[in-house]
């Protein structure tokens, strides 16, 4: 090899050891670079937020107004949805007072909804209390069962007097704990007193309120009432139930089966309670009264009625969420128009920004700044505004869901994911309001913003 002569090495090594460090990428060094542009990055954001924050302070009229648009759109649906949560939880608990290991046998269901069904559900046999009296012996997975029929009376005392109150013939007296009512005062006949069809009772919280003026639960004890005429010594009060959908579930007076036989006859259909001792065995114990049921009508599971009805109180829970889901959707709906609203607004406010700070663009174009830099910062500034008004929104929101909740009597049932969703939704609704505004700053030609008086 002559001395002009080099390999095809030495240039490459050569090179290799003249480059400077800074340039010699390795794989060690991409993840360090990686985390730098994005520290770099997030400065960015960091310094278009406080961009962002010093131009709302600058205009606080302005910010405000801004805010309250989104304030009452999110309070609005807030409270709308705490109070439907609450609303839903007080209906559940009270249809569902009996749990989940009652159900009940009648001649027609409880709800009816067409005409052709309730004349074909009134040819149906009564259920009497032979029919109660088979079930008690021959249901072996029944843990407690009994009897009711009732009916609406005026309650007398005095010269005070009560209407639509509800009389309830029960037997035997497991019939209260299969009703999950519990005594407050007093106590509840004994079975000799229940056969013997003594006039005796056992009242709501209402007949101490409407006929002894609010009188203390022990002094009501040995007090006696007129029902259909006849007098009835009251030797229990009932704790209160409470009300759902304005009407009162305290305007009830129970007395023994036998007695309602005798003052307003046995005629009519029965409605017997089961209960069973877990949920686990609730479908067997239906089973078994379906079977007994069955072969008293002289039903086979072939005959497509079995002349008799078997719910439980799912039934109710079932009509109130198919009466209930759409007047929820609309509710809803009405109520997030006022955040669409809102929404608006920012836009429009956020386009009469970007016109007052049209040469302020234009300075910003021409030291450097990006179409991605104006972009940011506008949208930053929407989302800022919108993120602070559906946070203050959702403290409205909860504040008047807590005073309807009062007022109303439903329990107030605060969900963290209501509040996420609130102040989410708000940002959205930045993002999409400013989204316009911003994208027209960014377009803006920077020696005509300069120009801009």
């Amino acid at each position: 090899m002559t001395p002009n002569e080099t390999s095809d090495e030495t240039p490459h090594k050569a090179l290799g050891e003249a480059m400077p460090p800074s340039y010699a990428f390795t794989e060690q060094t991409l993840p360090a670079i990686r985390r730098r542009f994005s520290l770099l990055r997030l400065t960015a954001l960091w310094e278009a937020f406080l961009v962002a924050i010093g131009s709302l302070r600058t205009n606080k009229l302005r910010t405000a107004l801004t805010l309250m648009g989104i304030v009452v759109g999110v309070s609005a649906v807030i409270s709308v949805v705490t109070i439907i949560k609450g609303l839903d939880q007080t209906v559940a608990q009270t249809f569902s007072s009996q749990g989940s290991t009652v159900f009940t046998i009648s001649k027609q269901p409880r709800v009816i909804t067409s005409r052709e069904d309730f004349i074909k559900f009134s040819k149906r046999k009564d259920v009497t209390r032979d029919d109660a009296e088979v079930i008690f012996r021959m249901c072996t997975a029944c843990y407690q069962a009994g009897v009711a029929a009732s009916r609406p009376e005026i309650v007398k005392h005095l010269d005070q007097k009560s209407e639509n109150v509800f009389i309830r013939g029960i037997a035997p007296t497991t019939m209260f704990d299969i009703d999950a009512v519990t005594i407050d005062a007093g106590r509840t006949w004994n079975e000799n007193e229940g056969e013997s069809a003594r006039e005796i009772c056992v009242v709501g919280a209402d007949i101490s309120e409407n006929l002894f003026q609010g009188a203390a639960p022990d002094s009501i004890v040995g007090q006696q009432v007129h029902i259909a005429g006849r007098p009835f010594l009251i030797i229990g009060v009932l704790q209160p139930l409470g009300k759902i959908f304005g009407f009162s579930r305290d305007n009830l007076v129970y007395i023994p089966y036998s007695t309602y036989q005798k003052i307003f006859g046995g005629r009519s259909s029965l409605v017997v309670f089961v209960k069973t001792r877990s949920a686990a065995q609730l479908e067997e114990t239906e089973d078994q009264v379906r079977t007994i049921m069955r072969n008293r009508r002289a039903r086979s599971f072939g005959d497509p009625d079995d002349g008799f009805t078997l719910e439980t109180q799912d039934v109710f829970l079932d009509l109130y969420g198919k009466a209930t889901s759409n007047i929820y959707l609309v509710t809803i709906g009405v109520a997030a128009i006022s955040l669409v609203v809102g929404g608006i607004v920012v836009m429009n406010i956020m386009l009469v920004s970007v016109t007052e700070r049209t040469k302020e663009i234009g300075i910003r174009k021409a030291v450097g700044a990006r179409q991605k830099d104006i972009l940011t910062q506008f949208l930053i500034e929407a989302v800022t505004v919108t993120a602070l008004g559906g946070a203050m929104g959702v403290l409205t929101g909860f504040g008047l869901a807590y005073v309807l909740a009062l007022a109303m009597g439903f329990p107030l049932l605060i969900s963290a994911a209501s509040a996420v969703l609130g102040v989410g939704v708000s940002s959205i609704v930045g993002v999409v309001s400013g989204l316009w505004p911003a994208w027209r700053a960014s377009k803006l030609d920077p020696i005509e913003a300069l120009r801009a008086e």
